[in-house]
């Protein structure tokens, strides 16, 4: 399993144009993804509608965890990272 914290970028927050992003790109890798605000339990990444229930909002941070090991979930987790600190509002 490989983790990190990204901050939301989104001006808006994490609503449901990056939560789908986020969803879709999570689940294209073929890997379980979870999603967590701190303190809190962690979502399965890969399911929108529980991306949108977190309710993150710009410039907060959450933990992702990519569970693999290896090249494969550690592009992964970059490419999740990145999406999640791009301002998909602009």
């Amino acid at each position: 399993m490989t983790g990190r914290q990204a901050l939301i970028g989104s001006r808006l927050g994490l609503h449901l144009q990056p939560a789908a992003l986020f969803a879709r790109t999570a689940a294209s890798t073929g890997l379980p993804v979870t999603l967590a605000l701190p303190g809190r339990p962690p979502v399965d990444g890969r399911n929108v509608l529980l991306v949108v229930g977190l309710g993150a909002r710009c410039g907060q941070a959450v933990e992702i965890e990519v569970v693999g090991t290896g090249p494969e979930a550690d592009a992964a987790l970059r490419a999740l990272v990145d999406l999640l600190e791009t301002d998909h509002d602009a």
